[in-house]
């Protein structure tokens, strides 16, 4: 467990969005925490570790005031993304991702995240968010073209509406490869084949070999 952790933990279980967020930026500009750290082993548990107990009224409030906490530090953490990009990872490339959710999927911190993953490793990465409707990328496809479109699905009744993502996405004639991950993709890994994608990603790692390959 991070060495961080449970000071941090003190400051958004108190839901006070200022401290939590000063704690983190001082982390960053003092560099005793990289981003990838900071995703992975804080705010990812932050949000994984909640759970309701017995007879807990307004979990759901809790959970969404810690999102929207949790939402402010990574927009906040984006210029330390940026000077991780350019004097840690040093990685360059002319390749566009696309992060999306599929319809009907509003679980978006995780995509959020990804796309940060994407940028340190030198792509142009564009967030587009939760719930996107399929007909969107038909659209977009027309007139930009993406080397590599990132779905994120959590929650495993969205695999149906990424299955349709995916298959409208193909329709178009483009050399668009299609990457997914997400916790409904981590359950069981062969849906990633099953929805019709070309790659599926669960860390950084996965990410940092695909651009690896994409060089080749």
């Amino acid at each position: 467990m991070n060495k961080f952790y449970h000071e941090f933990m003190k400051h958004i279980e108190s839901e006070d969005k200022i401290s939590s967020l000063n704690f983190v930026l001082n982390k960053l500009q003092n560099n005793e925490i990289d981003i990838l750290t900071l995703y992975n082993e804080l705010l990812a548990p932050a949000l994984n570790t909640m759970t309701p107990h017995e007879n807990e009224r307004g979990f759901i409030w809790k959970e969404h005031i810690r999102s929207s906490i949790v939402r402010t530090i990574i927009e906040n953490c984006y210029p330390y993304v940026l000077r991780e990009r350019d004097e840690k990872y040093k990685k360059k490339n002319n390749q566009r991702v696309a992060v999306v959710c599929p319809t009907e999927e509003y679980h978006e911190i995780g995509a959020r995240m990804v796309t940060d993953f994407f940028t340190l490793l030198g792509y142009n990465a564009t967030f587009v968010g939760s719930n996107t409707p399929k007909e969107q990328f038909i659209e977009i496809l027309e007139s930009i073209h993406f080397d590599y479109i990132a779905i994120s699905v959590s929650n495993s009744y969205n695999l149906i509406a990424a299955r349709k993502t995916v298959d409208k996405i193909k329709e178009h004639p483009s050399a668009t490869k299609i990457i997914v991950g997400g916790r409904a993709i981590e359950r069981k890994e062969s849906n990633y084949k099953d929805i019709g994608a070309d790659f599926y990603f669960s860390t950084f790692k996965d990410l940092a070999n695909l651009h690896e390959e994409g060089k080749e």
